[in-house]
């Protein structure tokens, strides 16, 4: 079976090729003539020179294949750009999923979207799941905004017939984190004496590697037009720094700094950058998605689809593990 993979060249991606590679698919992967391929360097990939934004370059991509993981994004809480987020999240995706339709022979779709597209639970003792939409005031960063836009517009593709099944990751932590995303630079700033303080949020976590298998899981049993959070474990910010401390040999970090005053860090965080034209260390996109406790519950992706849960400490063995052999952090 061929499938195509956009967004190979990424973090989710890069794990979902190898394993889509380890299972004997034969993959061809969606780059750009810009793109970074050390994500796919001594891969048997085909490549497939196109760009999300260009529809008519996303055609001969599709042709021939069987299935599509759609999961290229703009992946990011700040841009001097910010129509980026638009243009590569919403149009990008309308674009890959008209083709699709119009091939008309890819028997299946994996659409990654967020947890960003589910409501956050006001209780934190009672995580969200994938029957919670947010509000307006919920999509306070470009990112979500668009990632929520593009996930209407795939369940819109569904209901016209199209085999979508959408999958909802939670925040990925594991090997090949390129960028890093800013998943990932939870645990490099971290490691590497940048974070003196911190705030009072929760995330929930789930090792890259369940979410990669969480997409396959996905096509093979998702039911067309539903949506799957592919996590793990609940985890507060504090105890993630705790557990990162230990494994890296470090002390976690000993206050708590108010929402407040993290939110006018960022504020001027973000001002300097823009007078600098360089990207800001603090995001106020950050900073506002941690006023809530951003936990959810896998337990539909775990039930219907088996989605696997592997030890969430093992996850952050692997990434620091990583990144250290990768030249990320300082000492």
């Amino acid at each position: 079976m061929k499938v195509l993979v956009t967004g190979g060249t990424g973090f989710i991606g890069g794990n979902l090729v190898r394993l889509l590679l380890k299972k004997g698919f034969q993959v061809r992967a969606l780059v750009r003539k810009t793109s970074s391929l050390k994500n796919l360097q001594n891969l048997e990939v085909e490549l497939a020179y196109g760009d999300l934004r260009n529809k008519s370059s996303l055609i001969p991509a599709c042709r021939g294949c069987d299935q599509l993981y759609h999961v290229a994004a703009s992946y990011q809480f700040w841009s001097p750009n910010p129509r980026e987020f638009y243009d590569i999240n919403v149009e990008g995706t309308k674009n890959i999923l008209g083709a699709a339709r119009d091939i008309g022979t890819i028997q299946k779709i994996v659409y990654t979207s967020t947890v960003g597209t589910i409501r956050y639970p006001d209780d934190p003792t009672k995580p969200s799941d994938e029957r919670s939409f947010p509000r307006e005031r919920d999509l306070h960063n470009d990112y979500k905004r668009s990632k929520f836009e593009a996930e209407r517009i795939a369940i819109r593709f569904a209901r016209d017939g199209l085999p979508i099944v959408i999958v909802n990751p939670s925040t990925p932590i594991g090997p090949w984190d390129m960028k890093p995303t800013p998943t990932g630079k939870i645990i490099v700033d971290f490691l590497n004496g940048k974070v003196p303080a911190y705030v009072e949020t929760g995330l929930n976590i789930i090792d890259v590697e369940d979410v990669a298998m969480g997409h396959l899981l996905a096509a093979e049993k998702g039911e067309i037009g539903n949506r799957y959070i592919l996590g793990n474990k609940n985890m507060s910010l504090k105890e993630i720094y705790e557990l990162i401390a230990k494994l890296g040999n470090r002390k976690p970090p000993r206050f708590k700094i108010p929402y407040s005053l993290a939110l006018t860090a960022a504020f001027g965080s973000e001002l300097i950058g823009k007078i600098l034209n360089k990207r800001p260390s603090i995001e106020i996109g950050a900073v506002k998605m941690a006023k809530k406790y951003m936990y959810f519950s896998p337990a539909k992706a775990i039930r219907d689809l088996g989605l696997p849960q592997s030890p969430v400490e093992k996850a952050f063995e692997k990434a620091i593990d990583w990144f250290k052999q990768n030249g990320y952090l300082e000492n």
